[in-house]
């Protein structure tokens, strides 16, 4: 079984792919499908943020979440903290 990756590594091959078809080793439609597939996997971290927030559960670490400071009294009343969603990396 393969390590679980993130969304670090999806943007590290698609920094890849974009050198790629610049210096031409990487031909335009290949370009191409990399580039909806990247869309899908960016798509279902997004389905999985929303569920995670409509359930309160947690991802499956695609995505990194971190807590966010704030101080004092910056809050809106009933507001008891942020989560921020980072990327790993």
């Amino acid at each position: 079984m393969s390590e679980q990756k993130t969304i670090s590594d999806l943007r590290a091959m698609l920094f890849e792919t974009i050198a790629a078809v610049k210096d031409g080793t990487l031909e335009i439609e290949k370009a191409k499908v990399i580039s909806e597939l990247s869309q899908v996997m960016v798509n279902t971290a997004k389905a999985e943020v929303d569920n995670a927030k409509a359930t309160g559960g947690v991802g499956s670490g695609f995505l990194e979440s971190a807590p966010v400071a704030v101080p004092d009294g910056a809050l809106p009343n009933g507001i008891t903290g942020i989560t921020r969603h980072v990327l790993r990396g």
